[in-house]
């Protein structure tokens, strides 16, 4: 591990900024080129998520289930597990980057509440990585929210995720007294998202899992409650799109406001982060009902 002092936060720095490196390479192909299919940018991740395991040192070591910790004891089970955590959360950012703001509105907040427990525990490298990705991101939302004028794009969107995942995982094993729950919480939504999607293409829409569609939640929303309106002008139909990322972040801030407050505590967070995920099969499930 990295020590917190200042000069190998700054080693630290550098070696994250690398591991970024496969990750968004493999996205900005995609998005030049249009031929880089969801395997191979899932293989682009998991080089990223080897070498800042290599790098950084952090693993998902603990996640406070007694009979998956015994699991995770052993490394080569940590390794996998990392590494299937960090390419997942890469992935699911790129689902989720689908209207202005959303998944950057998302991450701007997750992003928070890291960077907040971070300075609680004096962690700083977490708080410093935090902060910048931050500032880049309120960057990019006052170009991309709520008018839409520069898009994110697959290298933006799996640069993003894996710098979540990351983190999240740096945050968890640099300090023992972050409950795992708080990083599972404050990344619930890509998460059930992606695993739900996976769920609804193999077993409802009998699909390829990785194939893509227009029934994610954040789609429901824009067709069923907003698009059912009447628009007489693209402005209008972009402003539609813009609210979107109210609809999904504004549940985000509130959950993740809570989450700040009991960052260590596995007995509160776990329920919060079940009844989340409950919550939105419940709001998924009513949207889908909805007549067109």
């Amino acid at each position: 591990i990295l020590h917190k002092s200042s000069f190998f936060s700054s080693i630290g720095f550098t070696y994250f900024i690398l591991a970024c490196v496969p990750v968004f390479f493999g996205g900005i192909i995609e998005d030049v080129t249009k031929n880089v299919g969801v395997t191979h940018r899932l293989l682009f991740s998991i080089v990223s998520a080897l070498l800042a395991t290599w790098l950084l040192g952090g693993m998902i070591d603990r996640t406070d289930i007694g009979a998956l910790d015994n699991l995770l004891i052993l490394a080569p089970v940590a390794l996998a597990f990392t590494v299937l955590g960090i390419s997942g959360v890469s992935n699911s950012m790129n689902i989720i980057d689908g209207y202005n703001g959303l998944s950057g509105g998302y991450a701007t907040i997750a992003l928070s509440a890291m960077a907040c427990v971070a300075f609680q525990i004096n962690d700083h490298l977490v708080l410093t990585l935090s902060l910048s990705l931050m500032g880049g991101l309120l960057g990019f939302l006052y170009w991309n929210w709520p008018h839409g004028k520069i898009f994110m794009g697959d290298g933006g969107a799996y640069l993003l995720g894996f710098s979540l995942a990351e983190l999240a995982i740096m945050l968890l094993y640099r300090n023992p007294t972050v409950s795992p729950w708080f990083t599972a919480i404050i990344l619930a939504y890509p998460i059930t998202e992606t695993l739900f999607s996976m769920f609804r293409r193999k077993f409802i829409s009998k699909t390829k899992t990785g194939q893509p569609d227009a029934a994610h939640l954040h789609q429901l929303v824009f067709f069923k409650i907003l698009r059912g309106q009447q628009y007489t002008s693209a402005k209008k139909l972009t402003h539609a799109n813009s609210r979107v990322a109210i609809f999904i972040c504004l549940p985000a801030l509130i959950i993740s406001l809570l989450a700040t407050q009991f960052w260590q505590s596995t007995a509160i967070l776990m329920p919060i982060t079940l009844a989340t995920c409950v919550v939105y099969l419940l709001i998924y499930w009513k949207l889908w009902s909805m007549p067109d």
